[in-house]
Protein backbone atom coordinates (compact mmCIF):
# COMPACT_ATOMS: atom_id res chain seq x y z
CA UNK A 1 0.00 0.00 0.00
CA UNK A 2 1.32 3.77 -1.17
CA UNK A 3 0.17 7.00 0.78
CA UNK A 4 0.88 9.82 -1.07
CA UNK A 5 0.41 12.26 1.71
CA UNK A 6 2.16 12.50 5.27
CA UNK A 7 3.30 14.79 7.51
CA UNK A 8 6.06 12.14 8.86
CA UNK A 9 9.29 14.32 8.10
CA UNK A 10 10.33 15.12 11.87
CA UNK A 11 11.02 18.60 13.12
CA UNK A 12 9.65 20.56 9.62
CA UNK A 13 5.83 21.08 10.17
CA UNK A 14 2.86 20.43 12.71
CA UNK A 15 3.72 16.87 11.75
CA UNK A 16 6.06 14.50 13.60
CA UNK A 17 7.84 16.32 16.25
CA UNK A 18 11.25 14.26 17.01
CA UNK A 19 12.94 11.35 14.98
CA UNK A 20 11.33 9.44 17.84
CA UNK A 21 7.93 10.23 17.00
CA UNK A 22 8.36 9.57 13.16
CA UNK A 23 9.48 6.12 14.03
CA UNK A 24 6.68 5.23 15.53
CA UNK A 25 4.86 7.07 12.90
CA UNK A 26 6.73 4.84 9.93
CA UNK A 27 6.18 1.58 12.56
CA UNK A 28 2.29 2.19 12.34
CA UNK A 29 2.44 2.59 8.89
CA UNK A 30 3.67 -1.13 8.50
CA UNK A 31 1.54 -2.27 11.15
CA UNK A 32 -1.25 -0.98 8.73
CA UNK A 33 0.49 -2.52 5.43
CA UNK A 34 1.85 0.96 4.13
CA UNK A 35 5.27 0.00 2.25
CA UNK A 36 5.79 3.56 0.75
CA UNK A 37 5.11 7.09 2.44
CA UNK A 38 5.39 10.21 0.37
CA UNK A 39 6.08 12.89 2.56
CA UNK A 40 4.27 16.02 2.23
CA UNK A 41 5.32 18.44 4.95
CA UNK A 42 3.14 21.90 4.45
CA UNK A 43 4.82 24.68 2.37
CA UNK A 44 3.96 28.06 2.22
CA UNK A 45 0.79 27.90 4.13
CA UNK A 46 1.45 31.04 6.38
CA UNK A 47 2.98 29.16 8.92
CA UNK A 48 5.59 26.79 7.05
CA UNK A 49 8.34 26.87 5.03
CA UNK A 50 9.74 23.56 3.52
CA UNK A 51 11.46 24.37 0.06
CA UNK A 52 12.54 21.34 -2.38
CA UNK A 53 16.21 20.76 -1.42
CA UNK A 54 15.54 20.79 2.18
CA UNK A 55 12.70 18.31 2.07
CA UNK A 56 14.74 15.72 -0.01
CA UNK A 57 17.56 15.78 2.17
CA UNK A 58 15.11 15.47 5.29
CA UNK A 59 13.90 12.05 3.17
CA UNK A 60 17.33 11.35 2.48
CA UNK A 61 18.11 11.38 6.50
CA UNK A 62 14.83 9.66 7.49
CA UNK A 63 15.23 6.82 5.10
CA UNK A 64 18.75 5.99 6.62
CA UNK A 65 16.93 6.40 10.05
CA UNK A 66 14.36 3.84 9.71
CA UNK A 67 17.04 1.32 7.72
CA UNK A 68 18.62 1.36 10.84
CA UNK A 69 15.64 0.62 12.99
CA UNK A 70 15.44 -2.62 10.47
CA UNK A 71 11.65 -0.97 9.44
CA UNK A 72 10.57 -1.75 5.95
CA UNK A 73 9.22 1.28 4.51
CA UNK A 74 10.42 3.95 2.05
CA UNK A 75 10.05 7.36 2.02
CA UNK A 76 9.49 9.62 -1.07
CA UNK A 77 9.60 13.42 -1.47
CA UNK A 78 6.68 15.06 -1.46
CA UNK A 79 5.33 18.64 -0.31
CA UNK A 80 1.72 19.82 0.41
CA UNK A 81 1.55 23.40 -1.21
CA UNK A 82 -0.92 26.13 0.07
CA UNK A 83 -2.34 27.32 -3.12
CA UNK A 84 -0.86 31.05 -3.94
CA UNK A 85 -0.92 33.10 -7.33
CA UNK A 86 2.54 33.02 -7.49
CA UNK A 87 2.69 29.27 -7.34
CA UNK A 88 4.27 28.87 -11.41
CA UNK A 89 6.84 31.37 -10.18
CA UNK A 90 7.70 29.33 -7.50
CA UNK A 91 7.87 26.37 -9.27
CA UNK A 92 10.32 27.71 -12.25
CA UNK A 93 12.58 28.26 -9.65
CA UNK A 94 12.75 25.59 -8.07
CA UNK A 95 10.92 26.03 -4.65
CA UNK A 96 8.49 24.03 -5.21
CA UNK A 97 8.55 19.73 -5.44
CA UNK A 98 6.28 18.05 -7.02
CA UNK A 99 5.25 14.23 -5.29
CA UNK A 100 7.99 11.49 -6.13
CA UNK A 101 9.53 14.34 -8.38
CA UNK A 102 6.66 13.21 -11.03
CA UNK A 103 4.57 15.51 -12.58
CA UNK A 104 1.88 15.27 -9.93
CA UNK A 105 1.52 18.30 -7.37
CA UNK A 106 -0.53 18.21 -4.07
CA UNK A 107 -2.23 21.42 -3.56
CA UNK A 108 -3.62 22.40 -0.19
CA UNK A 109 -6.93 24.55 -0.80
CA UNK A 110 -8.07 27.30 2.16
CA UNK A 111 -9.84 25.36 4.83
CA UNK A 112 -12.99 27.93 4.28
CA UNK A 113 -13.42 28.79 0.96
CA UNK A 114 -11.72 28.54 -2.92
CA UNK A 115 -9.91 31.64 -3.66
CA UNK A 116 -10.91 33.10 -7.00
CA UNK A 117 -7.88 32.43 -9.14
CA UNK A 118 -7.71 28.33 -8.44
CA UNK A 119 -9.53 27.56 -11.42
CA UNK A 120 -7.05 29.76 -13.76
CA UNK A 121 -4.02 28.63 -11.45
CA UNK A 122 -4.79 24.79 -11.84
CA UNK A 123 -5.39 25.24 -15.63
CA UNK A 124 -1.98 27.30 -16.05
CA UNK A 125 -0.46 24.06 -13.55
CA UNK A 126 -1.84 21.65 -16.29
CA UNK A 127 -0.36 23.65 -19.29
CA UNK A 128 3.07 23.34 -17.93
CA UNK A 129 2.19 19.55 -17.85
CA UNK A 130 1.44 19.33 -14.02
CA UNK A 131 -1.34 17.49 -12.41
CA UNK A 132 -2.95 19.28 -9.63
CA UNK A 133 -3.97 17.08 -6.94
CA UNK A 134 -6.15 18.65 -4.70
CA UNK A 135 -5.52 17.45 -0.93
CA UNK A 136 -8.44 16.88 1.41
CA UNK A 137 -11.60 18.54 -0.37
CA UNK A 138 -14.07 17.03 1.04
CA UNK A 139 -12.65 19.29 4.77
CA UNK A 140 -13.01 22.59 2.25
CA UNK A 141 -16.34 24.16 3.81
CA UNK A 142 -17.01 25.99 0.01
CA UNK A 143 -16.92 22.59 -1.51
CA UNK A 144 -19.26 21.24 0.64
CA UNK A 145 -21.87 23.84 0.49
CA UNK A 146 -20.95 24.51 -3.44
CA UNK A 147 -19.93 20.71 -5.00
CA UNK A 148 -20.25 21.94 -8.41
CA UNK A 149 -17.50 24.02 -7.53
CA UNK A 150 -15.73 20.69 -7.43
CA UNK A 151 -17.36 19.13 -10.16
CA UNK A 152 -16.15 21.76 -12.47
CA UNK A 153 -12.63 21.72 -11.17
CA UNK A 154 -12.61 18.06 -11.58
CA UNK A 155 -13.72 18.50 -15.06
CA UNK A 156 -11.09 20.56 -15.94
CA UNK A 157 -7.93 18.10 -15.26
CA UNK A 158 -7.84 18.35 -11.83
CA UNK A 159 -7.36 15.41 -9.63
CA UNK A 160 -8.53 15.01 -5.65
CA UNK A 161 -7.59 13.16 -2.63
CA UNK A 162 -9.71 11.89 0.03
CA UNK A 163 -8.18 11.50 3.78
CA UNK A 164 -8.50 8.25 5.12
CA UNK A 165 -9.46 9.20 8.34
CA UNK A 166 -12.56 10.90 6.44
CA UNK A 167 -13.71 8.40 4.65
CA UNK A 168 -13.56 6.49 8.13
CA UNK A 169 -15.76 8.98 10.06
CA UNK A 170 -13.06 10.51 11.83
CA UNK A 171 -13.91 14.10 10.87
CA UNK A 172 -17.69 13.54 11.79
CA UNK A 173 -20.91 12.11 9.33
CA UNK A 174 -21.24 14.93 7.45
CA UNK A 175 -17.57 15.14 6.31
CA UNK A 176 -17.70 11.07 5.80
CA UNK A 177 -20.94 11.38 4.01
CA UNK A 178 -19.94 13.96 1.48
CA UNK A 179 -16.56 11.74 1.05
CA UNK A 180 -18.40 8.70 -0.06
CA UNK A 181 -20.71 10.65 -2.49
CA UNK A 182 -17.57 12.15 -4.38
CA UNK A 183 -16.28 8.08 -4.66
CA UNK A 184 -20.05 7.66 -6.34
CA UNK A 185 -19.80 10.50 -8.09
CA UNK A 186 -16.10 10.05 -9.76
CA UNK A 187 -15.01 12.98 -8.10
CA UNK A 188 -12.42 11.33 -5.91
CA UNK A 189 -8.96 9.67 -7.35
CA UNK A 190 -6.61 8.97 -4.62
CA UNK A 191 -6.97 8.14 -0.90
CA UNK A 192 -4.21 9.14 1.79
CA UNK A 193 -3.68 9.48 5.23
CA UNK A 194 -2.20 13.09 5.58
CA UNK A 195 -1.25 11.34 9.19
CA UNK A 196 0.23 13.93 11.60
CA UNK A 197 1.12 11.18 14.51
CA UNK A 198 -0.12 8.03 15.75
CA UNK A 199 -2.72 9.12 18.32
CA UNK A 200 -5.09 12.21 17.08
CA UNK A 201 -3.89 12.32 12.87
CA UNK A 202 -3.20 8.55 12.72
CA UNK A 203 -3.51 6.68 9.26
CA UNK A 204 -6.66 5.14 9.11
CA UNK A 205 -5.50 3.99 5.66
CA UNK A 206 -6.80 0.23 6.52
CA UNK A 207 -9.90 1.50 7.89
CA UNK A 208 -10.77 3.65 5.08
CA UNK A 209 -10.52 0.86 2.29
CA UNK A 210 -12.62 -1.37 4.73
CA UNK A 211 -15.58 1.25 4.26
CA UNK A 212 -14.85 1.64 0.75
CA UNK A 213 -15.21 -2.06 0.30
CA UNK A 214 -18.08 -2.26 2.10
CA UNK A 215 -19.95 0.25 0.38
CA UNK A 216 -18.67 0.03 -3.34
CA UNK A 217 -16.74 -3.25 -3.64
CA UNK A 218 -13.68 -4.45 -4.11
CA UNK A 219 -13.39 -3.11 -8.52
CA UNK A 220 -13.11 0.78 -6.09
CA UNK A 221 -10.44 -0.31 -3.55
CA UNK A 222 -8.64 -1.51 -6.66
CA UNK A 223 -9.15 1.52 -8.54
CA UNK A 224 -7.85 3.90 -5.71
CA UNK A 225 -4.32 1.21 -4.81
CA UNK A 226 -3.42 1.34 -8.17
CA UNK A 227 -4.06 4.68 -8.93
CA UNK A 228 -1.33 5.27 -6.02
CA UNK A 229 1.42 2.92 -7.55
CA UNK A 230 0.56 5.15 -10.97
CA UNK A 231 1.44 7.96 -9.48
CA UNK A 232 4.55 6.92 -8.15
CA UNK A 233 5.70 5.70 -11.78
CA UNK A 234 4.38 8.79 -12.86
CA UNK A 235 2.31 7.02 -14.87
CA UNK A 236 -1.85 8.16 -15.83
CA UNK A 237 -4.37 7.58 -12.96
CA UNK A 238 -7.77 6.41 -13.72
CA UNK A 239 -10.53 8.80 -13.68
CA UNK A 240 -13.28 6.71 -13.59
CA UNK A 241 -14.62 4.73 -11.49
CA UNK A 242 -15.61 0.69 -12.04
CA UNK A 243 -18.83 0.90 -14.19
CA UNK A 244 -20.92 -0.56 -10.94
CA UNK A 245 -20.13 2.62 -9.19
CA UNK A 246 -21.29 4.63 -11.22
CA UNK A 247 -25.20 5.65 -10.28
CA UNK A 248 -24.23 9.69 -11.67
CA UNK A 249 -25.34 11.49 -9.03
CA UNK A 250 -24.22 13.84 -6.70
CA UNK A 251 -26.25 16.14 -4.34
CA UNK A 252 -28.13 17.22 -7.78
CA UNK A 253 -25.44 18.43 -9.96
CA UNK A 254 -25.57 15.80 -12.37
Amino acid sequence: MIDIHSHILPSVDDGAKTLDDAIAMAKAAVAEGITTIIATPHHRNGTFENEKQSIIEHVYALNEALQMHHIPLSILPGQEVRIHGELMDHYRDGDILSLAETKYVLVELPSNHVPRYTEQLLFDMQLQGLVPIIAHPERNSELVEHPNKLYELVKKGALTQLTAASVAGKFGKNIKKFSLQMIEANLAHLIASDAHNTTTRAFHMREAYDVIQKQFGSPAVYVFQENAQLLVANDTLYKDAPERMKKKKFLGIF
